[in-house]
């Protein structure tokens, strides 16, 4: 058990410390501090002794150089289960220090300030604070070490059940999360340098991530699962009412939200599985919703909805007619949440700007490693259009194209996608050969009622033989649109000229695995 006489304190973030520090004294415990902290304990009426009193050295450099002293660092790192550290210390009138209560400048919050200067970064970070740290964690068997102000109150009562003691068992646990926590307060001095110099790729990472929730379960409810967001940018995935999330259900609701944010004010997109089932955009979010959904409407059954808009009442009346597992919107009136109340089940998850949440990184883990690339979120407009057919579209023509375009990139590879100008018809999702999911798109149209004659077909990749092409023709679809680049192109062309339909390049490909 650690026996607590001595402790420096030095704290940013102070919720908490007043309390913590006065029960130390009525202890009996020495406590020293610096700056803003001897400040805030003195004024509190706490008996406190400044560390360059302790240390018979002035703090220097602004403030840059306070606690790095061996007579800090001496009596932070000496094992006083070692006779020759306790010699050493005597023989330069070294003191152990049993406890140590920091936490660090806050360089998160300060670089995420508009006006922030590399110069005020700078000064934000923390030397002596990391150096404390971890001195204190690494002789965790000797010193209590904490970090976090959450975890006052259950230091306070374990010292009042262990009669003025600390068990080496929560030393150590403090001690673990200390090593989390300068590891992150790194990484995101290393993440922002990075980002002033404009390497997105450097050669060596770290990412800093706060767990943010637990999951109801992962992708199988045998598998545990949590989710963490970025210290640099606080999720907005907060549910306003609905079941507890699961693994499968953030990855559908990210989908649904991304889909959604790339098309025009009102479009609606409808994911099962990470795969469209619908997607559609209207005069209003009720018309782009029964657009989306009549696409499949079985599939829409327990989806999870994308909305780049605002949802009233009379779409959450239409949303509630059949099961759904949730709806992530721009926002939901006070009316349309009253509907939703009585479905409680349903997940509601508000994300007020959708435009603007669109910069992250897509990572992936492997087995050995780990895969980051640029989000594909680029566009392509009629300027970048190839017409490569005889036959020229019409303005109507390439604005039904663009939008199939659009929705193609977010649907499973080999990706084919039937549309009309505003709303999807048939989608042929993930099959292994492209004229399976040419074939598969007209057919899931032609289940539900859906004519794909005089449709847009939009292609994420190349057609590697014109088999594609003709299986378009066969079911009555008026244009192409698709990346091109293939070898057997001018064979493919000649087949689109051959049956009557427009074709344009857009020199892009949107794989989706």
């Amino acid at each position: 058990m650690i026996e607590i006489k001595r402790a420096l304190v030095s704290v940013s973030d102070k919720t908490g410390i007043a309390d913590v520090c006065a029960f130390l004294q009525k202890n009996g415990v020495e406590i020293l501090s610096t700056g803003g902290t001897y400040d805030a304990l003195s004024k509190a009426g706490i008996p406190v002794q400044k560390v360059e009193d302790f240390t018979g050295f002035p703090e220097i450099l602004h403030g840059r150089v306070k606690t790095l002293h061996p007579k800090i660092h001496g009596g932070l790192l000496g094992d006083t289960t070692n006779p020759d550290h306790v010699k050493q210390m005597e023989q330069n009138q070294i003191v152990p220090i049993q406890l140590v209560i920091v936490n660090l400048y806050p360089f998160v919050k300060t670089v995420l300030k508009p006006d922030c200067t590399l110069e005020d970064a700078i000064e934000n970070i923390d030397i002596g604070g990391p150096s404390m740290l971890r001195s204190a964690a690494k002789n965790n068997k000797n010193v209590v070490v904490i970090t976090d102000p959450r975890d006052y109150v259950p230091f306070m009562e374990e010292w009042n059940q262990n009669k003025g003691k600390i068990s080496p068992e929560t030393s150590f646990q403090y001690a673990t999360k200390v090593f989390a926590e300068t590891a992150s307060y790194d990484t995101a001095i290393s993440t922002y340098f990075n980002q002033k110099l404009g390497i997105k790729f450097p050669e060596k990472i770290s990412f800093a991530f706060t767990k943010k929730q637990k999951l109801r379960y992962g992708e199988n409810p045998h598998q545990d699962a949590a989710f963490y967001e970025p210290i640099f940018a606080k999720s907005e995935f907060e549910a306003l009412q609905g079941k507890e999330l699961s693994f499968n259900n953030m990855l559908d609701f990210d989908a649904a939200f991304h889909v959604a944010s790339l098309l025009p004010k009102n479009a609606v997109s409808i994911v099962k599985h990470l795969n469209p089932c619908g997607i559609a955009f209207g005069e209003t979010v009720l018309e782009s919703f029964e657009l989306a959904r009549k696409t499949d409407p079985i599939s829409a059954f327990g989806g999870i909805i994308g909305i780049h808009g605002i949802v009233d009442k009379t779409a959450a009346e239409e949303i509630t007619k059949n099961f759904v597992e949730g709806v992530i919107a721009e926002g939901f009136t006070n009316e349309a949440l009253e509907v939703f109340s009585k479905k409680q089940n349903i997940r509601l998850i508000p994300i007020a700007k959708f435009s603007e949440a669109l910069e992250e990184m897509d990572l992936r883990s492997l087995h050995h490693g780990l895969l980051i690339q640029n989000r594909d979120f680029d566009l392509v407009s009629k300027k970048d259009l190839k017409v490569v057919s005889k036959l020229k579209p019409s303005e109507e023509d390439l604005e039904g194209l663009l939008f199939a375009w659009n929705c193609v990139k977010f649907i499973k590879s080999n990706a084919i996608v039937y549309t009309d100008q505003n709303s999807t018809l048939g989608i042929g999702a993930g099959q292994m050969s492209r004229i399976d999911s040419v074939e598969l798109g007209a057919v899931k149209a032609q289940k539900v009622g859906l004519s794909v004659v005089g449709s847009y077909v939009g292609s994420d990749a190349f057609f590697p033989f014109r088999d594609g092409i003709d299986a378009v023709a066969k079911v009555g679809a008026k244009a192409i649109i698709q990346p091109g680049g293939s070898i057997r192109d001018e064979e493919v062309i000649a087949a689109a000229d051959e049956h009557g339909l427009i074709m344009v390049f857009t020199g892009m490909r949107h794989f989706r695995h």
